[in-house]
């Protein structure tokens, strides 16, 4: 059986070991080089104790010349780094990014967002946004694939086929996500010491959180010129990992909860991952933690063209890593779900401990 040859870059953060964790169960996929800043030469069961048992190549510094022998580079970095490494790659490497630089389709938006100038604008029409369940046929043309943001992922996947349909008002859909910390990254802790962030919930980013970009982005492509107002207010919830969106709604006449529900089950029909509920259900993110699945309710209100969706993802997984190995497998050709079906009890909550 071949195999891939696979570098991570940025692989000691919370998402490069979800991704590590989830490549040891990949049979058609050989971890080369585990890359990082400022833990060179370091195992990665420093970070990540449940991985002490497993053969892994030690943190080395990013190299250029690693490109020649590696086939899929996944980067998890902080934002403007994959750019940097995107002008490198050669027609044999497929850049795989977890993080947000290739996800807006203009230099413009990208610095209007990130506050920062895009390092490779000529590669930005050369990538794909890719939220696989909508993108698989397309995929298989790109070499630079940008994998959503968490939050726009557990919002589009039940947006987008409904707006699609042309069933739901567009001038004032508000969704309300709340996320685990792991969200925010490994400086979350000192960020908010002394904050009590183990035990409270923490509004942030209000009215101007980046992933705004790109749920407006990729709704505006399905409505062209309509009017599109989306209030969208994300928070750190006292949890570790997950996100619960609950998104609130207004159909237009002759759409119905029945009607809104049918459309989703039709869509995730085949899904490997998207799994859309009786109507009512009331979902947690209980259900996906450690998992690539995402979870959809429809719940009727106590106005008649008033709904909520309900959806819930592990941020880590089908918010992160999950996704983005999900990506690999379509580009490659294997299965889509090849190395994403394991057990539960695989999850190591070192991290947790470690900072309890």
């Amino acid at each position: 059986m071949s195999k891939f040859n696979v570098l991570i870059a940025g692989s000691t953060g919370y998402i490069g070991i979800e991704l590590i964790k989830i490549l040891l169960n990949h049979k058609n996929v050989n971890i080369k080089y585990l890359c990082g800043k400022n833990s060179i030469g370091k195992k990665i069961s420093f970070f990540e104790k449940s991985l002490s048992s497993k053969k892994l190549p030690k943190i080395t510094k990013y190299n250029k010349r690693y490109l020649q022998n590696v086939d899929v580079l996944f980067t998890a970095l902080p934002n403007g780094e994959a750019q940097e490494i995107s002008k490198l790659i050669n027609k044999n490497n497929i850049l795989i990014d977890i993080a947000a630089d290739f996800r807006l389709d203009t230099a413009f938006e990208y610095s209007k967002w990130y506050k920062l100038k895009h390092k490779a604008p000529n590669n930005i029409s050369k990538s794909i946004y890719s939220l696989p369940e909508f993108t698989s046929d397309k995929i298989k043309k790109y070499n630079i694939i940008s994998c959503p943001g968490c939050y726009p992922t557990s919002i589009l996947l039940p947006l987008i086929p409904i707006i699609k349909k042309n069933m739901i008002n567009l001038n004032n859909i508000i969704i309300d996500s709340k996320s685990g910390y792991s969200g925010a990254g490994r400086g979350v802790h000192k960020k908010y010491q002394g904050k009590n962030l183990y035990n409270s919930i923490k509004a942030y980013g209000v009215g101007f959180h980046r992933h705004n970009s790109e749920i407006d982005q990729e709704i505006k492509k399905i409505i062209k010129k309509k009017i599109l107002n989306i209030t969208f207010t994300p928070h750190l919830a006292p949890m570790f990992k997950g996100i619960l969106s609950t998104i609130y709604i207004e159909t237009k006449k002759n759409f119905s909860l029945n009607h809104i529900n049918d459309v989703l089950k039709k869509t995730f029909k085949k899904s490997k991952f998207v799994s859309v509920k009786k109507i009512n259900t009331f979902i947690s993110t209980n259900d996906v933690i450690n998992t690539n699945n995402c979870h959809i309710s429809v719940c009727k209100t106590k106005y008649k063209n008033k709904f909520i969706i309900l959806s819930a993802i592990d941020n880590l997984i089908k918010g992160g890593s999950g996704q983005a190995v999900q990506n690999m497998n379509i580009r490659l050709g294997l299965p889509e779900n090849r190395g994403l079906l394991w057990k539960k009890y695989l999850f190591c909550f070192s991290y947790y401990l470690l900072i309890h």
